[in-house]
């Protein structure tokens, strides 16, 4: 019989977990509100509520944020990525399994995110230059950030799974308890994709498949349909619009079309402001559909030139390129027009790819979710200031963010390489380390504070914190305890790899609807308690959970690197379950394997 506080417990879980998944609220606000509410039912203490935000595990996660935003600023990342570009040839397997690797490999050390965006415009280029399908490359890198997290200590989940053993009076993780079990699912999944799944990936035409910087144009267009929807609009003398500025032209707002440039005689005005002035004989270039252009007519206005039909011979000259809404923006959730991107920029959003469909009308009046693919139009110096914007991240090599400290590139290195030494072989302890190493990098000028404060994800920060008390009311309400002995009373019989086998694959569906930090939370302390009722090593199974937290491959929405990936790779939801159920499934055997000869389970 469940007690009042178990009961109690369960509802503000439940309730948290709707709130997450219906995006009703943020879900650093989510966190704050659970906080909270243990507080004020008594089920932890305030002193066990405020506890997280002193936890080293979140020290440590605050000094991983600003050693990967140091290797990006210094080009270290940027210098690996052009790397790839010699090592990938022309291969199509080649290619795959060159992603894959390097986006393991920098997942050792970076944020999985991070290494997924900083990679991505690299291999858009490379599938450019060999003509390669970004279909082929964009999921293999995705699920090699994944798999290299499963081989680092410096994972958001590990370093839960750590500190929730730590609450418990155990002893913690470190990095040799990953490498061994991880870098052996790392070898196994790479080999998976060479020979089985690579042959599923989808050969799909995708947003940013581009061979030249004309081509780039020509193949934007027919991606995303435009040649179906641009229109020239003449603006005769006796129009009531001659001598109105944009903004008050109403195309925008009372049509949902938008105007891209205005040619007026020889001139060319792309991307005109909202202050421009419509002059009597200006032809305005429209996106928009049919329907709604012809209603100009109305208005006054004479839609094509001579005979009212589209001009399709005129030379749409406009430069364009692609814009990815990262995980963590600040565009998430505002439209273009909440931005004023258009008078902040200089760039006209023409038209957006989402879940493989594009969208050509309305375009600033639509929310943005993390994954959009933009397409944009501007002047080339225009994109150039955007792509210095950590909100958004631009595809088109050459206008990617230059790195603003290249010739601090050797410190940052060091630096970061002594971090990993210290945690490898603990010489002092981690959240320690990566404070000095913060120091060191601020001392050294890779940085200044400031920027090391900016790149500090708070809401990650706060999600954590104020989601640790769950763990700590589970286990004083005794509800770990009674979810953990219904595990052990079932699984019992078949062994304690069972138990193992049966709270990963909890844990793995529970990541597949939600982040893999909060599955952590959830889950953590109840295989935890299970394992020591069974005498099983706490350790060993707080390792197969923290791997099942990175399992995150059958849907896009299980980790925000598959979602960032989804635009420009074409992809629908059913390409990640069809790769990613075999990923899943190599996975879970080569840990059993592991869990038996590394950890001595049976």
């Amino acid at each position: 019989m469940l007690s009042s506080n178990e009961i109690l417990l369960i509802l503000i879980i439940v309730a948290a977990i709707f709130l997450i998944l219906s995006n009703r609220l943020r879900t650093d606000l989510v966190a704050i509100l659970v906080l909270v509410s243990l507080t004020l039912t008594g089920l932890v203490t305030t002193d066990e509520a405020v506890s997280g935000f002193s936890r080293s595990a979140v020290i440590v996660i605050i000094g991983l944020f600003v050693i990967t935003h140091t290797l990006e600023d210094t080009g270290v990342v940027q210098v690996i990525a052009n790397r790839i570009r010699l090592l990938g040839g022309t291969s199509e397997m080649r290619l795959i399994i060159v992603f894959m690797a390097v986006g393991a490999l920098l997942s050792l050390t970076m944020n999985n995110i991070a290494a997924g965006a900083v990679l991505m415009p690299a291999a858009i280029h490379v599938g450019r230059e060999s003509n390669v399908r970004l279909s082929k490359l964009l999921i293999p890198l995705s699920f090699g950030t994944l798999v290299g997290g499963m081989a680092t200590y410096f994972t958001t989940a590990n370093i839960i799974l750590s500190g929730i053993l730590q609450g418990q009076g155990l002893s913690g993780l470190d990095m040799m308890d990953f490498i061994p079990t991880g870098g052996l699912i790392v070898v196994a999944t790479l080999a998976f994709m060479a020979l089985i799944g690579r042959r599923l990936l989808p050969d799909r035409e995708s947003v940013g498949q581009t061979i030249s910087p004309r081509h780039l144009s020509s193949k934007l267009r027919e991606t995303y349909q435009l040649d179906e929807r641009l229109w020239e609009v003449r603006v005769p003398v006796t129009c009531k619009l001659v001598n109105t500025a944009l903004s008050h032209s109403h195309i925008g707002s009372d049509l949902g079309i938008t105007v891209v440039a205005i040619w007026r005689g020889q001139e060319a005005i792309l991307a005109p402001e909202p202050i421009e002035i419509i002059n009597a004989n200006d032809y305005l270039l429209i996106l928009g559909r049919e329907e709604r252009v012809r209603k100009l007519a109305e208005w006054g206005l004479i839609v094509g030139r001579e005979n009212g039909y589209r001009n399709d011979r005129h030379d749409y000259s406009v430069d364009l390129t692609e814009v990815i809404i990262p995980p963590r923006s600040n565009a998430i959730g505002k439209t273009l027009k909440d931005l004023r991107f258009r008078n902040k920029y200089g760039l006209t959003s023409v038209a957006f790819w989402r879940e493989g469909r594009s969208y050509r009308t309305d375009v600033g009046n639509t929310p943005l979710q993390v994954g959009d693919a933009l397409l944009m139009v501007g002047p080339i110096s225009k994109i150039k200031l955007l792509a210095q914007e950590r909100d958004y991240l631009l595809l088109q090599s050459s206008h990617v963010h230059q790195p603003p400290y290249p010739d601090k590139a050797k410190w940052a290195l060091l630096i970061t390489g002594l971090v990993l030494i210290t945690a490898i072989f603990d010489i002092i302890p981690l959240s320690l380390a990566v404070l000095a190493g913060w120091a060191a990098l601020v001392l050294t000028r890779c940085m200044t504070m400031d920027e090391a404060y900016r790149s500090i994800e708070w809401r990650v920060v706060f999600l954590i914190a104020g989601m640790l008390p769950i763990s700590i009311a589970m286990v004083n309400t005794g509800l770990a305890d009674r979810i953990g002995l219904t595990f052990v009373n079932t699984l019992t019989p078949f062994g304690p790899l069972a138990l193992v086998a049966g709270l990963f694959l909890l844990t793995v569906g529970v990541t597949q609807i939600m982040a893999g930090q909060v599955s952590a939370l959830i889950v953590g302390p109840i295989a935890i308690t299970a394992a020591q009722q069974m005498g099983v090593n706490p350790q060993a199974m707080a390792v197969a959970v923290a791997i099942g937290c990175s399992t995150a491959f059958l849907t896009p929405i299980a980790h925000p690197v598959n979602v960032l990936m989804m635009g420009p790779g074409g992809y629908r939801f059913s390409d990640f379950f069809k790769i990613g159920l075999g990923m899943t499934l190599v996975t879970f055997v080569v840990l059993l394997i592991a869990m038996m000869l590394i950890w001595g389970i049976r």
